[in-house]
């Protein structure tokens, strides 16, 4: 029986700390490929490239692994894979990270790791995007290879939902061992931004995105409550934005007699 064929991809880039840590794990569980941007897309949410040139180049940072870096964002590298690189085989999962930095509560809508994972799960594929929360450029990640792993297993022995990928979330590493796994629901927490303006050196204007987290949520069922108590977080997400409980509120309150010709 063949091993998994296991796509690897991420938002930090190439060349990061996560994605190495991310390789060398599911090299235990199967053969790999990479296909990861050639610089940080951090931020870019689902975007793709339309209208400009996708270059694809492989690159040869790990060993006994076929590796790929674009120009393009994590959402471009998944289709890159499924039309290109794996045009003979499609994976049989899809992993995204380790991102350098936390992608809980709402940061999954912004976030670039996440979006490989949920393009996954758009083409049919069980997809994982995996996340630290530590924003440090020291930051330690020895602590999640084992998690990495135990939960990988389980996506491979026991598949997914259809449509759904799942987003991990790991805490820093502390004094304490981690504490286990929480099956989560995302946070009601949102970013309360500020822009601060600013003066380039020719005077012109611009400004730097600023602000603080705010966590509303006061729950133990959520994300940001395990990463708070030390456990590694689980959302499984999905890609229908739909909000299905809204369908039948909106029949049922709107004036239906305004839009009768």
């Amino acid at each position: 029986m063949p091993k998994p064929l296991i796509l690897v991809s991420n938002d930090d880039g190439i060349t990061s700390i996560g994605i190495r840590v991310l390789v060398s794990v599911m090299k235990k569980l199967g053969d790999v490929v990479v296909v990861a941007p050639d610089s940080p897309q951090s931020g870019m949410g689902h975007a793709i490239t339309i209208g400009e040139t996708l270059r694809l180049e492989e690159e040869y940072i790990f060993e006994d692994v076929k590796a790929y870096k674009s120009s393009g964002t994590p959402a471009d590298c998944v289709k890159l894979a499924k039309h290109y690189v794996m045009k003979d085989r499609g994976p049989d999962l899809i992993v995204s990270g380790i991102n350098h930095g936390s992608n809980t509560s709402i940061s999954v809508l912004y976030s670039g790791t996440m979006s490989a994972a949920i393009e996954g799960a758009m083409e049919g594929y069980p997809s994982i995007g995996f996340s630290l929360c530590d924003y440090s450029s020291k930051a330690d990640f020895s602590h999640v290879e084992e998690w990495v792993e135990k939960i990988t297993k389980q996506v491979l022995d026991n598949g997914m939902p259809k449509g759904v990928a799942l987003n991990v979330n790991f805490p820093p590493k502390q004094n304490e061992q981690i504490r286990g796994v929480k099956i989560c629901r995302q946070a009601e927490a949102k970013w309360q931004e500020e822009f601060d303006e600013r003066r380039d050196p020719n005077g012109r204007r611009y400004f730097w995105l600023a602000g603080n987290f705010v966590n509303f949520d006061k729950g133990e069922d959520n994300d940001e409550w395990a990463i708070a108590n030390n456990y590694v977080s689980i959302v499984p997400c999905q890609y229908d934005l739909t909000a299905h409980h809204a369908i039948n509120q909106i029949n049922k309150d709107w004036d239906w007699e305004e839009f009768k010709r």
